[in-house]
């Protein structure tokens, strides 16, 4: 991956995103107990509705966002949006009301949607190589398995010393070095075909890309595939360690790290794979193993427990990292393989934006059979939509196609 490293360009990118992900990460927590100050006992249903705003704002907001933005150059939009997102993290110890927690939090959120696709977009641009744009691919995704296990570790020390109002300073600072390091670089400017387009067209064109292309219909089910298996493990883990093995409350931070550790040790494997198999050959193995786990999961749920329980749990948690890091991070070849330069950031938006809506159909899908229905349903019926969604990526994305004219916008 240092190939990768040396570009200066991409060396500041993947710091700022790195720095900026773990802005974020102490938000989080920071918000959990701020959300318990204002609510007391209700304050999972504040953060319930939080994670709901979040993915409403990611569904809804990306696409439209990267259409109006298209004439803006990408260096201008992407610190503006760290900057947006320092005001509303700097704002947020002081508010008073529920509602005010639900306002900054979809301010930030769409600062977000906007950021994530346009930093996304800028990579290819930097990387003619494929071997260097999947090494670069890799490394981004480290930077969010590494802010999984780094932010939380850091806030615990960092409570240890100040309130958890600093935190949220602590992420203001994170978005300010963020927006700093963007600054000192030079990136590539809008594509030809953002000038011209209206924002109404412009927001629908990634969408009716995704639907025009087989391969990107195929990597849309792969990532439901990856939305369902994930769901358990995000939605259900403090159940399940806590509820169903009765160990403490800190074996939900093991259990965790291991789905982190699973996924960046595939990351860090995936270039050396991908020399040797093709995307869809990795992508489809790793979306088919998925619910196979789940199946174990959904045994494991309905047993007794016993010694071999926890152990088991934190293998197949690495191995839902894994599948899920197989499946994500080769998808960026993919976009860039079936579109135009000048469409990158219409599709990375349009992915940013779908992938989010399968996570909001599995977030709440998880929890509530959980809830009523126990874990091994839950664990079974997760597994059916992924291997659902798995089935479809392989009867949908061919093995090899053209990519289809779609009519740019105008």
């Amino acid at each position: 991956m240092l190939s990768a490293w040396r570009n200066r360009t991409f060396r500041h990118l993947f710091t700022a995103h790195a720095v900026a992900l773990t802005g974020t990460g102490l938000a989080t927590v920071a918000l959990g107990l701020l959300a318990y100050d204002l609510a007391g006992d209700r304050a999972s249903a504040v953060l319930g509705t939080t994670l709901a705003i979040k993915m409403i704002a990611y569904v809804a907001i990306a696409p439209v966002a990267c259409a109006v933005t298209r004439r803006i150059p990408r260096r201008t939009l992407l610190v503006a949006t760290d900057l947006v997102r320092a005001a509303v993290a700097l704002v947020l110890p002081f508010v008073t009301e529920i509602w005010q927690v639900y306002v900054l939090i979809f301010l930030l959120q769409s600062a977000s949607a906007a950021f994530t696709p346009a930093f996304q977009a800028t990579i290819p641009a930097l990387f003619p190589s494929e071997r260097d744009y999947t090494r670069a691919l890799s490394m981004a995704r480290l930077a969010y398995d590494l802010e999984s296990l780094s932010s939380p570790a850091l806030a615990a020390a960092l409570l240890t010393l100040v309130s958890y109002d600093w935190l949220f300073a602590g992420t203001t600072l994170g978005f300010l070095a963020s927006a700093a390091l963007i600054v000192s670089t030079l990136l590539p400017g809008p594509g030809p075909a953002g000038r011209t387009a209206g924002v109404r067209a412009g927001a629908s064109y990634g969408v009716r890309l995704f639907w025009a292309v087989p391969r990107l219909r195929a990597l849309l089910a792969l990532d439901l595939a990856v939305a369902a298996a994930g769901a358990i493990v995000f939605v259900n883990t403090v159940v399940l360690v806590q509820g169903h093995l009765g160990r403490p409350a800190s074996a939900v931070s093991l259990a965790l790290g291991s789905y982190g550790a699973g996924s960046m040790l595939t990351a860090l494997l995936l270039p050396r794979l991908l020399r040797r198999f093709t995307d869809r050959a990795v992508m489809l193995a790793a979306a088919f193993a998925l619910p196979a786990v789940l199946a174990g999961v959904a045994a494991l749920t309905a047993a007794t427990p016993g010694p071999w329980s926890w152990p088991a749990l934190l293998t197949a948690w690495a191995a839902v990292g894994a599948g899920c890091s197989a499946v994500l991070t080769p998808g960026g070849r993919v976009i860039r393989d079936c579109v135009c330069d000048a469409e990158l950031p219409a599709a990375f938006a349009a992915r940013f934006s779908l992938s989010h809506g399968c996570w909001l159909f599995t977030y709440p899908l998880a929890g509530w059979l959980a809830a009523g229905a126990g874990l091994p349903v839950t664990a079974a019926a997760l597994g059916v939509v992924s291997l659902g969604a798995a089935t479809a990526a392989l009867a949908v994305r061919p093995a090899s196609a053209p990519r289809p004219a779609v009519r740019q916008p105008a």
